[in-house]
């Protein structure tokens, strides 16, 4: 039987090369690469933003003479993106590309994902430094002939007079004599919980380090903390690479169930990330690995079991069972991080279902202001986590938002990147637009001297969640989400039967908002205030004392549109706040205070748990949530057009 043929692939500009057999889908050896390819459907043929371009021709940098023919023919779902607009001609959808030669292949600035404006920064937290990780200095006295007991005695029992109790584990029995042997008897006893002796250093000014590490599904942050004073000393925030295999969290349990050993990639990568910028803080620090002991980190439920190796398909259909929820503590060396065998990793307990413990380490820095007091607290993302206090109660929930207000599902939806639009107005009267980009602190629009000038490459998170709510007060929008284009003419342009709004005019990268845009946010928004409801219905909390906002996309949003838009029901501007990176804040108050651990274990044990996707008045809650509430009334027109969508999709369920 012969060989399958292998061929060379090159992407460009990565410069990332590999070898692949014929036929291989493009899509699938660019992820298995390492290639960062722009993708929110997980290479099924949907989103269409897995372009590339062929580099035909002979390179002979590459030592390659790449045909046409070696990408294979033109499939159908491209030739209809191609007439449609959505594919220009001299580009292919490397999803639906098969691999015939080999090939030198452009990923264009458009289909790369870039890094993202991440807004993890620490925040001021308020607590005790009682870490579980302590350094303790001993001179321990000479052994004589009728005194003598063993180094390991001797070393407990000089702690004794500290007041802890602790016992020397394997590794440190192998290096204690030597130790002591080149320090006259003295040494720096490395205490763990008051009950272990995990290393013994020489006399030193040596300090020990920990770190709080919030795993999130598009980035990570890491916090490294001096635990001998509580001082931050280094923070860093970076992507998390499992996007290439999918944009959002269920993509990712998707492509797991569709690729065999898939969930071992995404683990590896996760871990790889983090190992990687523990080895970068480490080397800025010009700290030893030995240094770095303790380790806190927090997740939500699905990157918490993609970290710890566990399997999170469970996770994507109901009950929604987790392998465990409880506080887990393991040796780093399990996760490859390249720490020694004494560094220990811990994470905070999960709620439960879809509420993780990022939502858990958030909690934790809000417990005193949520006491006594009617607050909620939510973080908004695919799927939003929120916690409501009231009459000494709390509860929570989680919504399944999707990722629109991620930027996902919107036609011209991106991250938080350099030239991605953040902020919108809509002039009341003139109906024009303008707009704020990431990296430039003016206001634009189309007549600006400067406008063409500046990259704009889509709109972000809160772009979007301002975008709907200037459409809705301009009047371009009715209450039920319809466009109503003879509100501004030279802003809307036909759409095949519907219509689109032209947020910024330029004719070579215009920014539109389509109808189905205006109807993902309306999913997402009723979603979420669903949730809500149905937590204010089961503590009886009639109105909110403060609503929190947590999490890097909250600290985004302004307060007034997010009360504006009807994503929190009851909820005024002026209780509205943000609290940043809290998930990771809490992540930092366990690492920092054993006894603020102790707390959030025990606290989890009270919190009751609502699984929003099983309460019966779920959906009656998210039909009524799906108005925007500055905007005018529907016309009869916009009620009949509904009415009639409203019974074709019936129709279609039914059929």
């Amino acid at each position: 039987m012969n060989a399958m043929p292998s061929h060379t692939v090159i992407f460009t500009p990565s410069g990332i090369r590999t070898k692949v057999s014929d036929g291989e889908n493009l899509y699938d050896t660019a992820l298995q690469a390492g290639v960062d390819m722009r993708s929110i459907c997980g290479g099924k043929g949907l989103c269409k933003r897995c372009q590339i371009k062929l580099s035909s021709g002979k390179h002979a940098k590459f030592r390659l003479n790449v045909l046409e023919t070696h990408l294979g023919e033109l499939t159908p779902t491209e030739k209809r993106a191609i007439a449609e607009g959505q594919l220009p001609q001299d580009r292919r959808l490397a999803c639906r590309a098969k691999i015939r030669g080999d090939l030198v292949v452009e990923v264009p600035d458009d289909s790369q994902e870039h890094q993202i404006s991440i807004s993890k920064k620490s925040t001021q937290i308020t607590t005790d430094i009682n870490p579980s990780v302590k350094l303790l200095m001993c001179k321990l006295a000479r052994p004589e002939l009728d005194d003598n007991p063993s180094d390991a005695e001797a070393l407990s029992l000089a702690l004794e007079a500290f007041g802890v109790h602790a016992k020397p584990v394997h590794g440190v029995l192998v290096k204690l004599q030597s130790v002591l042997a080149q320090n006259e008897r003295s040494l720096i006893a490395v205490v763990r919980d008051d009950c272990q002796i995990i290393d013994v250093w020489p006399p030193s000014a040596y300090n020990v380090y920990g770190a709080a590490i919030d795993i999130g599904s598009t980035s990570v942050a890491l916090y490294v903390y001096d635990l001998s004073c509580g001082t931050l000393v280094y923070e860093k925030a970076a992507m998390n690479p499992q996007i290439r295999f999918g944009e959002d969290l269920m993509s990712r349990v998707s492509y797991i169930m569709m690729n065999k050993g898939g969930e071992h990639k995404l683990t590896a990568a996760i871990r790889e990330q983090i190992a990687l910028m523990l080895q970068d803080a480490i080397t800025m620090l010009e700290i030893k690995s030995e240094q770095l002991l303790e380790l806190v980190a927090v997740g939500n439920p699905i990157m918490h079991h993609f970290f710890l190796g566990l399997p999170p398909v469970e996770l994507g259909q109901a009950p929604f069972t987790l392998t465990v929820k409880d506080w887990v503590e393991f040796s780093a060396q399990n996760f490859n991080l390249g720490l020694t065998d004494a560094a220990r990793l811990s994470f905070l307990p999960l709620i439960g279902g879809h509420v993780g413990a990022d939502t858990t380490g958030a909690y934790l820095t809000q417990i005193e202001a949520m006491k006594d007091r009617s607050v909620l607290l939510v973080d908004i993302g695919t799927n939003a986590e929120i916690v409501l206090s009231h009459n000494g109660r709390v509860a929570a929930a989680s919504s399944p938002t999707g990722p629109a207000f991620e930027g996902a599902e919107i036609s011209h939806g991106v991250r938080a990147s350099i030239g991605a639009i953040e902020r919108v107005r809509i002039d009341a009267k003139t109906k024009q637009p303008r707009f704020k980009i990431i990296g430039h602190d003016e206001w634009l629009c189309d007549n600006a001297p400067e406008f063409s000038a500046h990259n704009i490459t889509g709109i972000c998170g809160s772009g979007i969640f301002e975008v709907m709510v200037e459409l809705a007060s301009a009047g371009l929008i009715d209450e039920s989400g319809l466009f109503i284009p003879d509100a501004a003419p030279d802003r809307f342009i036909q759409d095949g039967k519907s219509w689109k709004y032209l947020l910024v005019n330029r004719h070579d990268n215009p920014i539109i908002i389509k109808q189905t845009d205006i109807r993902a946010v309306q999913l997402a928004k009723a979603a979420l205030s669903a949730g809500v409801s149905l937590l204010s219905e089961h503590l009886s909390c009639a109105e909110f004392d403060e609503v929190l906002l947590a999490g890097a996309f909250g600290t985004h949003l302004d307060p007034r549109y997010v009360a504006q838009i009807g994503i929190i029901p009851g909820a005024a501007a002026q209780t509205i706040h943000s609290i940043g990176n809290a998930a990771g804040m809490g992540a930092a108050m366990a690492l920092l205070n054993i006894d603020e651990k102790a707390r959030i274990i025990e606290a989890v044990k009270h919190i009751e748990k609502l699984e929003t996707a099983m309460e019966p008045k779920f959906q009656d809650y998210f039909v009524g949530a799906m108005r925007f509430p500055t905007a005018p009334a529907a016309s009869g027109q916009s009620r009949t057009r509904r009415r009639q969508r409203h019974t074709r999709v019936k129709t279609q369920e039914t059929l």
